[in-house]
C-alpha cells in the first residue's frame, strides 16, 4: 500500500522486525512456557514499565521512600506505592509508548489475556518491591497490606483512562491526581496522613472502584474486533 508516497507495509515491516528481532531469553523462554504463548510471553517483556530503566527508576524511588519512611515514622512508601503503579500501569499498555501495542492488535492471543497479564505483571512486581521497602520499617510494614487495595484502585483508574484516552500520560494524570485528593482528604477528615491505607471504611470503595475501572479498560480494549482497528 502506498500513501502519499509512503510504503505503509514497508514501514510496518519495519515496525515488526524491530521489536520482534531479537532472540528470546531465559526469562521470555521460562515464560513462554509458562504462559503457552511465545507472543504473550513477548508482549509481556516489552512493556515498557517493565524494562530495565523503568525498573531501576522504580527502585530508587521505593529506597528513597524507605528511608524517608525510617526518618519520619511515617509510611511514606506505602503512600507512594499506589501512584507510582498507577504511574506504571497507565505506561505498561496503549498506543504511543508501548512498542508492542500494535501488533498485540494482530496476536492469536486474545486482547483480554493480553492486557490482565501485562498489568498484574506491572502490579506485582511494583507490590514486590515496595513490600522490600517496607521490610525496613515496622510503621510501613504493619501496613504493608493496606495498600495493596488502594494500588488495585489506583492501578486500574490508570488502566481505564490510558486505554479509553488511548494517551499513558492521561492515566498517569489521572492516577496521580485522584490518589492525591484521596489522601489529602483522609488526612483532613482524620488528622493522619495514612488515614487513605489504614481506614477500613475504605476498602469496599477502593475494590468497587477497581472492578468498575477494569471493566471499563477490558470492554474498551475488546469492544471491536482486530481487524478493524
Amino acid at each position: 500500500m502506498d500513501r502519499g508516497g509512503v510504503d505503509l507495509d514497508r514501514v510496518w515491516l519495519g515496525v515488526a522486525a524491530r521489536v520482534w528481532h531479537r532472540e528470546p531469553g531465559r526469562v521470555e523462554r521460562l515464560a513462554a512456557r509458562l504462559l503457552r504463548s511465545p507472543g504473550l510471553a513477548r508482549a509481556l517483556l516489552t512493556t515498557p514499565s517493565l524494562l530495565l530503566p523503568w525498573l531501576l527508576a522504580t527502585v530508587v524511588v521505593f529506597a528513597a521512600g524507605a528511608v524517608a519512611t525510617a526518618g519520619t515514622g511515617q509510611p511514606v512508601v506505602a503512600l507512594a506505592a499506589p501512584a507510582l503503579t498507577g504511574a506504571a500501569v497507565a505506561y505498561s499498555y496503549g498506543p504511543g509508548l508501548d512498542p508492542a501495542w500494535e501488533l498485540s492488535r494482530t496476536m492469536a492471543v486474545s486482547d483480554r489475556m493480553v492486557l490482565l497479564a501485562r498489568v498484574l505483571a506491572v502490579f506485582a512486581v511494583n507490590a514486590l518491591l515496595a513490600l522490600a521497602a517496607s521490610a525496613v520499617s515496622a510503621t510501613a510494614a504493619g501496613i504493608a497490606f493496606g495498600w495493596l487495595v488502594p494500588m488495585a484502585a489506583v492501578s486500574a483508574l490508570a488502566l481505564a483512562v490510558a486505554t479509553v484516552a488511548e494517551s499513558a500520560n492521561s492515566g498517569v494524570a489521572a492516577a496521580l491526581s485522584v490518589w492525591t485528593i484521596t489522601v489529602v482528604g483522609s488526612q483532613s477528615a482524620t488528622g493522619q496522613v495514612a488515614a487513605a491505607i489504614t481506614r477500613s471504611a475504605l476498602v469496599l470503595p477502593y475494590l468497587a472502584v477497581a472492578a468498575c475501572c477494569v471493566a471499563v479498560a477490558v470492554l474498551h480494549t475488546t469492544r471491536t474486533t482486530k481487524g478493524t482497528r
